[in-house]
């Protein structure tokens, strides 16, 4: 008589036939999402670290702070990254490292991208760049005509003043012109007059007379900056400019102050804060976005500013481009 012999799959209670690692869970096969991803999450550390202690940076060697500062917003891009490496890895530690970079940069730049614009603005200022090189100045002249802007403060006029002096008179019949910065407005202007922040006319300020009471309006192109590998970011021109019109703010008599232009640095750039500490950003409190303006074809810093004192941002915007390198802003306020 032939001896029974069972299988497994004949025993009660036994596991189906099938291969070893189809019914044993290998160790680690959960721990493994972790594992992965984490070369790539190295870089959510320095970011957050970047973010939330700008204000340590030192600014020397090479004025780092005011590199870092000034296009600190694009931290940000390091939380995709880390969510391209998480989604496709499934990699639960760059998800993470993701989320903390994200909460991070909410907490500094998230009330940016809120549109604060409002309705129930007075006076309409447009400040503009138009470049010294601008193949068009005529053309750009007659956009900024036609913005229905009640000031219009120009920078880097150059070899082309005539021409916008000549195209801006029709609408604008009050203007105040001092080296390469100029104004012109639909009201009265007077005491007109050159702001020493340089050796050459860089700023000028002037009354501008409206029907609500007169306001001090201060146009001002502050130096240029360079980046070179072994200087570093060369500001210390453009910081010098910054602190001789900050002198010129504080002994300003007039309650109402609106200080627009060329600032090559952004309000985030605590370099600038002798003069920005003591003003309020358009763009800041009224805008929607960072309203970035430089370089018009791809811009990645707010460098043109529309900052006021005694008066409040209804709202700002950025115009479409001209010839210029850098995009007008604009700002309605009320006074």
């Amino acid at each position: 008589m032939t001896a029974a012999v069972t299988t497994p799959a004949d025993t009660p209670g036994a596991p189906p036939p099938g291969p070893a690692s189809a019914r044993i869970r290998q160790p680690g096969a959960r721990s493994g999402r972790w594992r992965r991803g984490r070369t790539a999450s190295a870089a959510a550390p320095p970011a957050v670290l970047l973010m939330a202690g700008h204000r340590l940076v030192p600014n020397g060697p090479g004025h780092l702070r005011s590199l870092v500062e000034t296009f600190l917003p694009w931290t940000g891009l390091v939380v995709p990254a880390l969510l391209l490496c998480a989604l496709p890895r499934r990699s639960a530690t760059a998800a993470v490292a993701a989320a903390v970079v994200a909460a991070v940069w909410c907490s500094l730049f998230g009330g940016t991208l809120l549109d604060k614009r409002a309705d129930g603005g007075y006076l309409t200022v447009v400040t503009h760049n138009v470049d010294e090189h601008n193949p068009d100045p005529a053309g750009t002249a007659r956009a900024l005509a036609a913005s229905g802007a009640d000031v219009v403060a120009l920078e880097e006029l150059g070899d082309a003043t005539a021409t916008y002096r000549r195209i801006l008179a029709a609408r604008y019949p009050y203007t105040a012109v001092h080296g390469t910065v100029g104004l012109w407005s639909r009201y009265p202007v007077s005491d007109g007059g050159t702001v020493a922040i340089a050796p050459w006319p860089r700023a000028l300020r002037a009354t501008v007379h409206t029907p609500k009471g007169p306001v001090a309006v201060f146009v001002a192109h502050l130096m240029s900056v360079r980046f070179a590998l072994g200087s570093g970011f060369g500001v210390r021109a453009r910081d010098a400019a910054a602190l001789r019109l900050a002198a010129a703010l504080r002994a300003e008599r007039l309650p109402r102050v609106v200080v627009v232009g060329d600032f090559n640095g952004t309000t985030d750039d605590r370099a600038l804060a002798p003069v920005t500490s003591r003003l309020r950003s358009a763009q800041a409190e009224a805008g929607a976005g960072f309203g970035f303006s430089w370089p018009a074809a791809f811009p990645v810093a707010r460098i043109d500013q529309i900052l006021v004192r005694g008066v409040d941002p209804r709202s700002a915007w950025s115009l479409p481009a001209t010839g210029s390198d850098h995009l007008p802003v604009a700002a309605s306020l009320r006074l």
